[in-house]
């Protein structure tokens, strides 16, 4: 999959791109499949909804189980921004959302580069999501809303949120939300909201302003998010476990096309539990360490 000149353009003026229905529900089978197992495990890598039993976030399944770590190295996913980037990618982070119905809370308005900048000392920008559907998402199930154009202000001034919900964001006031959304358009434009089918891919910019919304419908809308990163711009510092920000910066080597379909070899380093050393985490900066060790 090569991105053509106009979905260049678009991404550029835009900031996202949408591909409805870029995998098969016969291709989702096997991760749909395994998402209720990955759930039910008392692990640290399962963030669960302040005050409730439901997973809000499932950190690093590609390390350990085998349908993800196929769909962390699918070509669909991962060429895009390579193409984006003229560079190869690393995993900085993969997780799989769960917005579960009745129960799924709300994700704050934010930057996902606020919270590489922030807490993990990335570079610059050069890193973005590609996300993909387990779930039909519609209205009503709390769908991504992103402010079409707000890439182009760069890193904009954030807060950190430790009490909305479970996980921490670094999230935009209120009132910048308001002057970014009448920017781009206002109640003609200013907000859009991308929905479609199990299988749909939605690749958008570290910088681009987004949330969405509590699920209080009785459907749920599980998705899964690659979060890739140039390899040449690969994060400073371990302030968060590794199980969050990947510390293996190797370039991501792409499987078959078909790779959902058919059994390849992957390897799978936490299929027997966490290491004790995904859970470490250090303040002193990467080059620092380096210079120590």
């Amino acid at each position: 999959m090569k991105l053509s000149k106009e979905q260049l353009e678009q991404f550029d003026g835009e900031g996202y791109l949408f591909f409805p229905g870029q995998f098969t529900r016969e291709e989702m089978q096997a991760l749909t499949d395994e998402v209720p197992e990955l759930y039910d495990r008392r692990e640290a890598y399962n963030v669960r909804e302040k005050g409730r039993d439901a997973v809000r976030t499932n950190f690093a399944a590609h390390m350990y189980s085998k349908p993800f770590a196929k769909l962390a190295r699918h070509p669909r996913m991962i060429r895009p921004v390579m193409d984006l980037f003229d560079e190869e990618v690393y995993m900085h982070q993969f997780k799989i959302n769960g917005k579960m119905a009745f129960e799924g809370d709300v994700w704050q308005w934010h930057q996902d580069y606020g919270t590489w900048l922030n807490d993990d000392m990335m570079p610059t920008e050069r890193a973005m999501n590609v996300a993909i559907f387990l779930d039909d998402v519609n209205e009503y199930n709390g769908p991504l809303l992103f402010i079409p154009g707000s890439h182009k202000k760069g890193v904009v001034e954030a807060r950190h949120d430790l009490t909305t919900t479970s996980y921490p964001l670094w999230t935009v006031d209120n009132d910048l939300i308001a002057q970014l959304v009448q920017r781009a358009g206002g109640k003609e434009g200013g907000i859009a909201s991308p929905k479609g089918p199990a299988g749909s891919m939605i690749l958008f910019h570290s910088c681009l302003v987004h949330a969405s919304s509590s699920n209080l419908s009785p459907w749920n809308r599980v998705s899964v998010y690659l979060s890739l990163c140039a390899v040449s711009n690969h994060i400073r510092r371990f302030k968060r476990p590794e199980f969050i920000a990947h510390r293996d910066f190797t370039a991501i080597e792409c499987l078959p096309d078909d790779c959902l379909l058919k059994d390849y070899p992957v390897d799978l380093p936490w299929k027997d539990g966490l290491p004790a050393s995904a859970l470490q985490t250090s303040t002193v900066p990467f080059d620092e360490m380096k210079k120590a060790a």
